[in-house]
């Protein structure tokens, strides 16, 4: 299996990388498509893109501030 990255974009989504190698499921456990041909997903973090779970830019039209960065895991 291909490893998976998943990179905190600052002030904007979470890139996951590869696309083909996850696989997205809403709260009642449905799979959501991920578009063929992708490298990556954009996976909204600022709660107001129209096209949930993916990024869709609104981010940097209102302003999102994510002011807590991630914290690296000790180990």
């Amino acid at each position: 299996m291909a490893e998976v990255t998943i990179e905190v974009l600052k002030n904007g989504p979470l890139w996951v990388e590869p696309a083909t190698a996850i696989a997205l499921v809403d709260h009642e456990g449905n799979a959501i498509a991920i578009p063929e041909g992708r490298k990556g997903v954009a996976l909204c973090r600022c709660g107001a893109s129209v096209n949930k779970p993916f990024c869709d830019g609104t981010h940097s039209k209102i302003g999102f501030d994510a002011a807590e960065a991630a914290v690296k895991a000790e180990g």
